[in-house]
């Protein structure tokens, strides 16, 4: 069994993480592969949008500690970070196109700050996320430290990371860790729904608000005024404004090409 599948549908590409009787943990295998399959959407012309979620009853429970405490299999924490869980982070936040979590069952640790890390963040009902490090002595990794106090504020995310609480789908809409949840009946179609309007909107000038958004996280206020500038000059030369405007004007739905 593949340990990522994919599917492409509709300008849309479907990343599942498939390792389910391990509620989805990463290995190596799993971690190397997810990479791929980024790499592989940024390139290909057909897929203006991804989703991301995972097979059976869990998103991601985090690192399979199976592999850590294996000596013949434990690739040591350096490489972990440095080859798995860090690349990951960046190809979600740098990939020009936009990274829907559809997070289905438990998030945990680094399953959580993955999908925290995605451009827009969609929970089952059924769905927790738990920051587990430090039921087990590590600190928060996968950005996990950077993205989670910036959606929830310094006071609540130190509190649920150091006391590793589980969170419902529900608290975590209330606290504005994610967008949207949904009964599990419906979820995964209204996650499908969600990412495939994304597809078909112009996702050049939503690949440029990604990029204004990931500078926003270190810049001042006059730096990000001028970056806007520079961005809104960019997006108002593509096809997509005009075929907006012209469709705003004409009074009819636009047909976004992506440029």
């Amino acid at each position: 069994m593949k340990s990522i599948e994919i599917q492409i549908k509709n300008n849309l590409a479907i990343i599942t993480l498939n390792r389910p009787e391990v509620f989805n943990s990463f290995n190596r295998e799993m971690a190397l592969a997810l990479q791929i399959a980024l790499d592989d959407c940024e390139v290909n012309p057909e897929v203006r949008a991804i989703l991301l979620t995972g097979s059976g009853k869990a998103f991601c429970a985090g690192q399979d500690l199976k592999e850590v405490t294996s000596p013949e299999l434990n690739p040591g924490f350096k490489a972990i970070l440095d080859e798995h869980y860090n690349p990951i982070i960046s190809r979600i936040r740098n990939i020009e196109k936009p990274v829907v979590a559809a997070v289905n069952g438990v998030a945990a640790g680094a399953g959580a700050n993955i999908a925290l890390a995605c451009d827009v963040v969609v929970a089952s009902g059924l769905a927790s996320f738990i920051q587990a490090f430090s039921k087990i002595g590590l600190i928060p990794d996968s950005a996990g430290t950077f993205f989670l106090p910036r959606l929830i504020g310094f006071q609540k995310a130190s509190a649920l990371m150091m006391l590793g609480d589980k969170v419902s789908a529900e608290e975590a809409e209330k606290l504005g860790m994610i967008y949207k949840v949904f009964s599990a009946e419906i979820f995964m179609e209204e996650a499908e729904k969600i990412a495939i309007t994304l597809s078909q909107m112009p996702t050049h000038g939503l690949a440029l608000t990604k990029k204004a958004l990931n500078a926003s996280m270190q810049n001042n206020l006059n730096d990000q005024l001028k970056l806007e500038s520079k961005y809104q000059i960019e997006a108002a030369q593509t096809e997509d404004y005009r075929e907006g405007v012209n469709a705003f004007m004409e009074k009819r739905k636009p047909n976004f090409i992506g440029k």
